[in-house]
């Protein structure tokens, strides 16, 4: 199976899949997230891969979905030209699949370990909480910055971190760094950057020891339960409220599309982002901003 936007490959019983659109940091196109499934399939089916590695190529494992516009000149969610109904219907449709991409990773006989190699924003930020196991670089940086205007955050991130971490994070859409993301208990280690790849491969390795059937079956027991529990039940109405969040236009998301209709993604992310400027944590806190200044 070929891929435009990833590399797939397998060696010594692991599948690797790297997101490949680094220009943008590897935004989720419609093409990627599709790519991106067909590929946990392959895997998944391939009796030479024991486990799944997901990763990003360049300096993001993943920046979210993509917010350039598209082919007609308008941003996603754009409700220029519809009715209200078919704006609505629109994001209905988008958000009522949301728990069916999880419950695709997590029934998959074969784990999936993220390990996120830096940006991991919006959608990104959702894929790698999806994964079984999460190893961060140390130069990793989290956020939903989405929410900055009018979009959802994931009841998934609630399930993992506790709702008061979940609500600190998910109401601002601020980053924060992978200590932060270890205290909280989203990722399982950080590591040194250099070492991502190597540590995330010697646990993938460790895994590929374990008879098939217990890691199949044991994994099913920790992703089944885990939906038993009453988290795909969330799930659901976090696509029925997303929905509406995402159909919640106002007056200043207008504003916002114009300004990327007129101006590019650039003037949209900085009248979007500008006013939280500097970051609590990562590469756009006031400490991060210090050190690229020392290095120019």
């Amino acid at each position: 199976m070929s891929y435009e936007d990833m590399i797939y490959e397998v060696r010594d019983g692991i599948a690797t899949i790297t997101l490949n659109r680094p220009k943008v940091m590897n935004a989720l196109s419609p093409n990627l997230e599709s790519e991106m499934h067909r590929a946990f399939d392959e895997a998944d089916a391939d009796r030479a891969a024991r486990v799944i590695i997901l990763t990003g190529a360049g300096a993001g494992f993943c920046s979210g979905y993509d917010q350039g516009p598209r082919d007609d000149g308008k941003k996603k969610g754009d409700p220029t030209g519809k009715s209200i109904a078919e704006f609505i219907e629109g994001w209905q449709r988008n958000d009522s699949q949301i728990a069916d991409k999880w419950v695709h990773m997590w029934k998959l006989g074969k784990p999936i370990i993220a390990a996120v190699n830096g940006w991991a924003m919006g959608g990104g930020f959702w894929y790698q909480l999806a994964a079984d196991i999460t190893i961060a670089s140390d130069k990793a940086v989290f956020a939903q910055p989405e929410v900055r205007h009018i979009s959802n955050t994931s009841f998934l991130f609630t399930a993992l971190c506790g709702w008061k971490s979940a609500n600190r994070w998910g109401l601002t859409g601020d980053h924060f760094d992978a200590e932060e993301a270890y205290r909280i208990g989203m990722v399982n280690e950080v590591v040194p950057h250099d070492q991502l790849m190597d540590r995330a491969r010697a646990l993938a390795a460790r895994i590929a020891l374990v008879p098939e059937p217990a890691v199949r079956l044991n994994k099913a027991i920790a992703m089944q339960g885990l939906q038993a529990s009453g988290v795909y039940s969330a799930l659901l109405t976090e696509g029925a409220l997303g929905a509406l969040a995402h159909s919640s236009h106002t007056e200043y998301r207008e504003q916002l599309y114009e300004t990327m209709r007129t101006d590019g993604v650039k003037a949209y992310l900085q009248m979007r982002d500008g006013p939280f400027q500097p970051e609590p944590m990562g590469p756009r806190s006031e400490k991060g901003m210090r050190e690229r200044a020392a290095k120019k």
